[in-house]
């Protein structure tokens, strides 16, 4: 196939810091370089085969949005997506092109901030329950797939494994503080807004997402979670609004009272739960014709949102 996934990164001489299910994390010294991998994971397990160009298309779309927000929210970009690499990187170029970025370092805060616009997921499940989302109560009736009256911010913790938790405004206060836990919650609706304003009139609804935020400057800053103290600023850090890190289903297509087709894992997914596997690892193979439909997909998502081939 031509575009052979990339799926483990190392470039000698430079520290990594971690690897995670996509991204791989290295130590510039005063900065940190995130370079998005092709590996997809489906149940939180990593499939042994990538999808091509999956990392390039992460990172140009967080790209686009970071400069779109430049004005709403301060981030975490050092340099911008067409910048030349520096030279200590530059041996790495055909590996790191596209799909890496050159950022600030931060404290991550030590919760997930979530926004749903429409019901879907874990947010459906729960409703379906008790019509409630995260402990915020909903209107009766609604139905899977609809749109909310008002998007929900609802964080979860941050699991080093296994599954996040969905927790209450509440209980991210606890853990973060009430100003930071209150600033995370109305940037993170501040900026879903924008976005799904946008991403609608490029005929995808953004259903969900998940914002990372973390603090610069202060005293310094660990790559690696943690708790929070307020010292520093509240910047953007991580993806932003992928089709990764978000629900983007095509607008074309919506039809509230089922689930949606959608811009991301789904053809995985799907063939996924065809099988007989238990959904632990190692993962299965990923057949060709659902590598290249998932690769599409993920294409398709930046030329609808950008307007630009990648």
């Amino acid at each position: 196939m031509a575009n052979e996934p990339i799926l483990q990164l190392d470039l000698p001489g430079i520290k990594k810091l971690r690897s995670g299910k996509v991204r791989d994390i290295f130590d510039l010294g005063d900065a940190l370089l995130l370079v998005a991998s092709d590996r997809i994971s489906a149940f939180d397990v990593i499939m042994p085969n990538g999808i091509p160009r999956k990392g390039e298309v992460l990172t140009q779309i967080s790209h686009f949005w970071f400069e779109k927000f430049a004005s709403l929210v301060p981030n975490h970009l050092l340099a911008q997506a067409n910048d030349p690499l520096p030279k200590n990187l530059q041996p790495f170029a055909s590996q790191l092109a596209r799909r890496s970025m050159i950022v600030k370092k931060a404290r991550p805060l030590a919760i997930e901030c979530i926004v749903r616009g429409y019901l879907s997921g874990s947010g459906w499940k729960e409703y379906k329950q008790s019509q409630t989302v995260c402990g915020i109560q909903l209107p009766a009736g609604l139905t899977e797939s609809a749109e909310l009256p008002e998007p929900i911010f609802t964080p979860s913790t941050k699991a080093e494994a296994g599954h996040d938790e969905n927790i209450s405004f509440a209980q991210a206060q606890k853990i973060v503080g009430n100003e930071l836990a209150t600033q995370a919650r109305d940037l993170s609706l501040k900026i879903y807004r924008a976005g799904r304003d946008y991403a609608r009139q490029r005929g995808i609804i953004i259903a969900d997402t998940k914002f990372e935020f973390g603090l610069s400057g202060g005293d310094a800053p660990s790559p690696s979670g943690g708790g929070a103290s307020p010292q520093g600023k509240l910047i953007l850090i991580d993806e932003v609004m992928t089709p990764d890190s978000s629900r983007f289903w095509p607008a074309d297509q919506y039809q509230p009272g089922r689930g949606q087709p959608s811009f991301d894992k789904q053809f995985v997914r799907d063939y996924l739960e065809t099988l007989d596997w238990n959904k632990t690892p190692p993962g299965p193979k990923l057949p060709d014709d659902v590598v290249a439909k998932t690769s599409a997909k993920y294409l398709e998502a930046y030329e609808r949102l950008t307007g630009k081939k990648l």
